[in-house]
């Protein structure tokens, strides 16, 4: 997938989203997103299990064995969940060994940083999905967005996606969309539509 070291960026991406957690309010937690089949708090839920996932896959074991959602996370306690699964998988990824190690993750077998990469665009990605939730309360890296849509392109490049493709068929994007925009439609997530 890349050569590039992902654990950078990777870490960037958990600090991105770790802030933009900590602006969610009560009443948003059942609010839509762009990733349709989520609201708010399920995004939540995802993001956490998911991070827990790739933990798992980064200290060793069995990614696929660990439910990509949090289970029983109180609405005031997001924040929270994700700065403790954010402390674990950091730690899980340390090691440069784990970046050359093949990994299993739900798309097949991958060296470490196959795996990392396709987590930062995965991130990067539902990132987008809270801060268009959520108004936009931060502004995004660009560069993760960068990052994350040359990982899609590559491992997502026809534009038509099969019901086993964890996302929809690419939408267009205006000429003048900023990349998280063009990452968005690339994975075929349309803006929340706030008239």
């Amino acid at each position: 997938m890349n050569a590039i070291d992902p654990r950078p960026l990777y870490t960037r991406a958990t600090e991105q989203f770790a802030a933009l957690v900590k602006t969610v309010r009560p009443e948003q937690l059942a609010g839509p997103t762009p990733c349709t089949e989520f609201d708010v708090r399920t995004l939540l839920s995802h993001v956490v299990g998911g991070t827990r996932r790739i933990a798992v896959v980064g200290e060793g074991g069995d990614g696929l064995a660990v439910h990509p959602f949090a289970d029983g996370v109180g609405d005031a306690d997001w924040a929270a969940a994700y700065d403790e699964v954010r402390t674990r998988v950091l730690k899980a990824w340390e090691s440069g060994e784990r970046l050359t190690a093949p990994v299993r993750v739900p798309w097949g077998e991958v060296p470490g940083h196959a795996a990392l990469s396709g987590y930062v665009m995965e991130l990067v990605t539902h990132t987008w999905d809270l801060s268009e939730s959520l108004g936009h309360p931060h502004e995004l890296d660009p560069e993760l967005a960068e990052f994350a849509l040359a990982t899609a392109r590559r491992v997502l490049p026809d534009p038509r996606r099969d019901a086993d493709t964890p996302f929809a068929d690419v939408r267009p994007a205006p000429e003048d969309a900023d990349t998280h925009h063009r990452l968005a439609a690339w994975l075929g997530r349309t803006p929340l539509n706030r008239d």
